[in-house]
């Protein structure tokens, strides 16, 4: 059995997708009233969200397994709507390896790979290569989303000029020298505009992904994504 085919089947015999579940949610301070109004996306017409991993040197593991899990996840939802094709895109498909050691070897290059609809950024090593895919695509993406450090890199493909953003709290002082086109946002889990996304330090990519899944998939959909992956936050926003 294939791994979506094992979620739903574990879904339906747990009852995950039978009613509203509270393991996740999206609150300022800690009230559900002061979250974010949720800006819907329309999935595909085909239903399939083609979701990007770029990916690079030292590539912070959390940053990219975090969210890959999430958006896999939803197969325990279904809900009719979208199911996330998820791949890893690279300089080459040579092994990458994770700052941690894993190796993982990317599917395609920035040569080949498919128009995503999302695409991750995680914290690693970019080449001019990464920037000019990323300014690429994002023209036809529905959301680019970094997170941690990988802030850094959407950073200087220049789309973020003149918005909000954020990154780990240990890199708030560099970030802002770095980048004095774009005002950091502290002590955020995520920070939100219509087609881009940052998300803080390392976790803070899963709240970021579950409000993703929110957006294409509705609150149904994150809550039971959430209540699988057995995750529970409290999730400042802002934009």
């Amino acid at each position: 059995m294939n791994r979506r085919r094992f979620l739903v089947a574990a879904a339906a015999a747990s009852g995950v997708a039978a009613g509203p579940v509270t393991a996740w949610t999206l609150a300022g301070k800690g009230s559900r009233e002061e979250a974010l109004p949720v800006r819907p996306i329309t999935p595909p017409a085909d239903g399939v969200v083609r979701t990007a991993f770029a990916i690079g040197t030292g590539v912070n593991l959390i940053d990219t397994a975090g969210p890959w899990e999430t958006f896999c996840d939803t197969a325990v939802y279904g809900g009719g709507r979208a199911r996330f094709e998820l791949f890893t895109v690279a300089g080459s498909t040579d092994p990458v390896e994770t700052n941690g050691g894993l190796t993982i070897t990317p599917r395609y290059t920035y040569d080949d790979a498919p128009q995503p609809q999302l695409v991750v950024v995680p914290a690693h090593t970019e080449t001019d290569e990464t920037l000019d895919w990323l300014r690429h695509v994002a023209h036809r993406a529905d959301l680019v989303m970094s997170v941690c450090t990988g802030a850094f890199v959407l950073a200087r493909t220049g789309l973020l000029d003149g918005k909000t953003a954020t990154t780990h709290h240990q890199s708030y002082a560099a970030f802002a020298a770095a980048f004095p086109k774009i005002e950091v946002v502290r002590g955020r889990r995520f920070v939100e505009h219509e087609h881009l996304a940052t998300a803080g330090g390392l976790t803070s990519g899963i709240d970021l992904a579950l409000r993703v899944v929110e957006r294409y998939l509705g609150r149904a959909g994150a809550d039971a994504t959430a209540d699988y992956l057995e995750y529970a936050s409290r999730a400042a926003t802002a934009t």
